[in-house]
């Protein structure tokens, strides 16, 4: 395991920050795959999972079996491990201006395009090389104008020349999950099986420039710019939800970095005997399909479905009472499908959104992401 620190710009005169990353396995070999944890600092399953990630990906390592290079950060984002608000940690927005750290990556295909027009041949993996010869320029062209974009950045130029993408966060209250683009559902198909996955949520495009957009989108949109050359997915990228807030054990853990090893395994950058998949829990559905459950009353939150219920269109999920008159009102499901996750808090004001259910028939339009 090699491991250095990055240092981040400095937050204030006589402040700053470094970000730690282990590499294994030699520099520049292929598959390179990049794990992050905690992109959303006080999201802690991934962090734990990281942890156990790091234990056997040394022994593997001594073992002389990392056939590729992974790449991993533990702990992604020092800057919002950092906020405390009356001993409450805010990991999910910069408190220098409210912006989420998992939005507002930069959307490089415009340029990237400009970069490599007249320059693709009919050799797809000669295309795919300069294709990421392009995305790192226009990346280090980014002119940031603060500590987050900093931070951004960095954790950009660190995946984006990555054959896979693995981020790890976790829900509230939640069920494991993942999000791709729809046209990684296939690469990822094994990994939701492995992982035990309640619901697998696809999209070209689901609003706010994520982190594994940022990451797996420009080869969609470049292959589709340019039709008449060969370009292969250069970076399938997946966000993965980890259950719930709460939910960090070593028993979670172990087995979520023993399924990324087996995946791993799958893909080539481990060797290994393949491992045999169980049936998946869930198929791909369309994030354009996930509805969420929004608060009819304000009051008292008290939920009669669980995270992994399946789900009728019309039935309860949780009883709003108020606590003033009584009333009691019922929020319901608006779809057939699984409750992937739902709030912590138990008080919501009318039109807070309550949970989430992944459906199977796309409705929605615009961004498809929560705050």
């Amino acid at each position: 395991m090699r491991t250095e620190q990055i240092a981040l710009s400095p937050l204030a005169p006589g402040a700053s920050l470094s970000l730690t990353v282990h590499r294994f396995g030699e520099a520049g070999a292929r598959p390179r795959v990049y794990v992050q944890a905690a992109l959303h600092a006080d999201e802690i399953p991934g962090m734990i999972t990281a942890h156990h990630l790091r234990e056997r990906l040394v022994a593997l390592e001594a073992e002389g079996r990392i056939e590729g290079e992974i790449v991993l950060v533990p702990s992604a984002n020092p800057i919002g491990l950092a906020q405390r608000v009356l001993g409450e940690p805010i990991g999910r927005f910069n408190l220098a201006d409210g912006v989420n750290f998992n939005r507002g990556y930069p959307y490089l295909v415009p340029k990237v395009a400009e970069r490599i027009e007249g320059r693709l041949t009919e050799d797809g993996e000669a295309n795919l090389r300069l294709i990421r010869e392009a995305l790192r320029a226009e990346l280090s062209d980014w002119e940031t104008g603060n500590a987050a974009e900093v931070l951004k950045k960095t954790l950009l130029g660190l995946a984006i020349e990555a054959d896979l993408v693995l981020d790890m966060h976790c829900d509230s209250e939640a069920v494991v999950h993942l999000y791709t683009h729809t046209r990684s559902a296939e690469a990822f198909a094994p990994l939701n099986a492995l992982l035990g996955s309640h619901a697998f949520l696809l999209a070209d495009e689901s609003g706010d420039d994520p982190f594994d957009e940022a990451c797996s989108r420009p080869w969609a949109e470049l292959a589709d710019r340019f039709p008449d050359r060969p370009i292969p997915f250069g970076c399938h990228s997946t966000t993965l939800e980890f259950r719930g807030e709460r939910d960090v054990s070593h028993e979670f853990a172990q087995a979520d970095a023993a399924a990324l090893v087996d995946y791993m395994i799958l893909r080539g950058a481990i060797a290994g005997e393949a491992p045999k998949l169980p049936e998946p829990l869930c198929r791909p559905t369309p994030l354009a399909a996930s509805e969420p459950v929004q608060a009819p009353a304000s009051g008292i939150v008290v939920f009669k479905a669980k995270p992994g219920d399946k789900l009728k269109e019309g039935d309860a999920i949780a009883d709003i009472v108020d606590p003033l008159t009584g009333a009691v009102t019922p929020a319901r499901s608006p779809v057939d499908g699984v409750m992937f996750a739902r709030i912590l808090l138990r008080f919501a004001s009318e039109g807070q959104r309550l949970a989430k259910i992944a459906g199977t028939n796309a409705r929605r339009t615009g961004k498809l992401l929560s705050a």
